[in-house]
């Protein structure tokens, strides 16, 4: 009951990353299962409608369930701890963020016990994924999935920049804020802007499907296109919502290995803001052989191409981070080290795409996979490893096994190039993304065979990893507060795992680096910025498990048009949010005596 009633960012966090894993091995599986089909040509392993399902499911799996729950993970586990706050601003928001998103990947997965699964692409375009050419549920499940997972990811979003412009410990100004935080604060402004706008387009395609509108369905009026502009006006946003806190973890972790501030930390946040803009402005260049004509495309490629320059500007910091730096080789600096030329080369292939004559080849060809895959992987899952081998101590109180830890880079990062780095030569020969087989004698058969052995090695990384957590998780909690002896940030000035209200008594902060600058003074404490004295802390609920329930019963009703069962589920969800705003709860207060018996997670 303790874990499915918490309002504890800390253990909030550690729901996330189960979940999150849990979906990230799902769609592993199914990416598995993709290139086992295409390891020869003309195989016959799975069927080209099971192809098609699969490659909807893998690319919908790992970008809504698996990478944003595992960043969501690192959020909650970290951010109130860096800013020294005590908890993040909406604790029971916060909760409820957790089991929308939860349901509503639960949901998208069970479409493979229905027999219905969705099977137009990830992006789901029209008319392909309407009424007239996709008449069953499939597409359904990932409407609504998506709806109810996306709800999830807005409250987070709303609820951490909140959190980050209210809560910091004083002193704690923004040019004093951690890269990571900036990052995320930056990230949660993007996600406010940018999930709406593919709710919007959710909802339309849900009354196109379900009550015969006309938005996306030319035949009747509709305009098939208006699908990709609304996708991609949230979608390429998306990818810098994954790619930024990746970007914030790097920092952090080549910061404290190097045992060097890090360079260039003003140049760091404005670029990552102008990231942030620019990913705004960019959307149209996923359709560049749409026929938007030559003055949009123009716009659109110049557009693309200036984002290089803040993530160069990035690069350029790390690089020199790194440089003249003490640099111990731990698993989460490999994992940051690795992840440097490996997104170097992602961005490269972006300019490449961002040209609108090349793009015209490149389009739909394997090169653009392997682009994205460099990015997605090669960034944000390089990224997501590092963060979690850093603050695993910080998390659970027990350090991982650096040698298992080693492992797990090796294979995964040698798997990684071995299965992408072919996928551009793939492409420029002319294999086209999506097919379920191919013909023998084109060229192709070679790397086929590499990539999916590099995919196998990846899967052998990612269990590596799995062996590594398990045989962690049996030995006793010792990890130190400062588990790595050169934490810079709050977060390694209090115990680990932290106490139940994270401070004792609020920090003060008296510069960048704020736990660096008070150890080089010798001291082995922060300074408080106030007495000590009673904490206030939020009481559980059972209501965010109960209301994200009754959605997930509302989108079965409406699914299958039992309008009775979805006015049951809503009900549900509406009555609990009354109840919510009837009774009001005023939590509890964790006395000065109790303190110090340790209330730990």
């Amino acid at each position: 009951m303790d874990w499915l009633t918490t309002v504890d960012h800390k253990k909030i966090g550690i729901l996330y990353l189960i979940a999150g894993f849990f979906f990230f091995l799902i769609g592993g599986l199914e990416a598995i299962l993709i290139r086992i089909q295409l390891a020869r040509p003309m195989q016959n392993v799975v069927g080209e409608e099971t192809f098609n399902q699969l490659l909807t499911m893998h690319g919908t799996t790992m970008i809504f369930l698996a990478a944003m729950p595992m960043l969501f993970a690192l959020m909650n586990a970290v951010i109130p701890l860096q800013i020294g706050a005590r908890d993040v601003a909406f604790p029971f928001l916060n909760s409820l963020g957790f089991w929308t998103f939860f349901f509503g990947g639960v949901l998208l997965n069970l479409s493979w016990f229905a027999g219905a699964v969705p099977d137009a692409g990830w992006t789901a375009y029209a008319t392909l994924s309407g009424p007239t050419y996709n008449p069953g549920h499939g597409i359904d499940y990932y409407v609504i999935g998506l709806q109810i997972a996306g709800i999830g990811t807005l409250l987070g979003g709303i609820n951490f920049m909140a959190t980050i412009i209210n809560m910091r410990a004083p002193g704690l100004s923004f040019m004093r804020l951690p890269m990571f935080t900036w990052a995320i604060f930056i990230t949660s402004a993007l996600i406010v802007f940018a999930f709406p706008v593919l709710t919007v387009g959710l909802v339309a395609l849900m009354f196109d499907r379900l009550f015969q509108a006309n938005f996306f369905e030319p035949g009747t009026g509709g305009n098939s296109v208006l699908w990709e502009h609304i996708f991609w006006v949230f979608g390429h946003p998306e990818v810098y919502i994954l790619i930024l806190p990746a970007f914030g973890v790097i920092s952090d972790v080549v910061s404290t290995f190097s045992r060097k501030r890090l360079f260039g930390y003003s140049s760091m946040v404005f670029a990552t803001v102008l990231i942030a803009f620019l990913g705004f402005m960019v959307w149209a260049h996923h359709m560049f052989t749409t026929g938007l004509g030559p003055v949009a495309n123009g716009l659109f490629s110049i557009a693309t191409m200036l984002i290089a320059v803040p993530t160069g500007v990035k690069i350029f910091n790390w690089l020199f981070t790194l440089w003249g730096g003490s640099i111990r080789f731990t698993t989460a600096s490999m994992f940051a080290i690795g992840f440097i030329p490996t997104f170097v080369m992602g961005g490269v292939t972006g300019v490449m795409l961002a040209s609108a004559p090349a793009d015209f080849q490149y389009h739909d060809s394997y090169f653009v996979v392997a682009h994205f895959h460099y990015v997605i992987v090669g960034g944000l899952i390089f990224g997501i490893f590092a963060g979690l081998h850093y603050w695993w101590p910080k998390m659970f109180g027990r350090m991982l096994n650096e040698g298992l830890g080693k492992l797990t880079f090796w294979t995964f990062f040698i798997g990684f190039h071995l299965t992408f780095f072919v996928q551009h030569f793939l492409g420029l020969l002319g294999m086209p993304r999506r097919v379920a087989t191919y013909l023998p004698y084109q060229g192709f058969d070679t790397m086929n065979l590499i990539s999916t052995i590099g995919a196998f090695l990846m899967g052998i990384g990612t269990i590596v990893f799995l062996i590594n957590v398990f045989t962690t998780w049996a030995k006793p909690r010792n990890a130190t507060g400062d588990a790595w002896e050169d934490g810079r940030t709050l977060e390694w000035s209090i115990p680990s795992p932290p106490p139940e209200y994270n401070f004792k008594q609020t920090p003060l902060v008296r510069g960048y680096d704020a736990w660096w600058k008070e150890k080089m003074e010798g001291k082995t404490e922060m300074i408080p910025a106030e007495p000590v004295g009673s904490i206030h802390m939020p009481s559980p609920s059972i209501l965010p498990l109960i209301m994200s329930i009754g959605l997930f019963i509302a989108g079965f009703g409406f699914m299958y048009n039992q309008l009775i069962v979805a006015g049951i589920g809503l009900a549900i969800t509406f009555g609990c949010m009354l109840l919510r705003s009837v009774f009001d709860d005023h939590g509890f207060h964790i006395e000065p005596e109790d303190q110090d018996k340790g209330v730990h997670v």
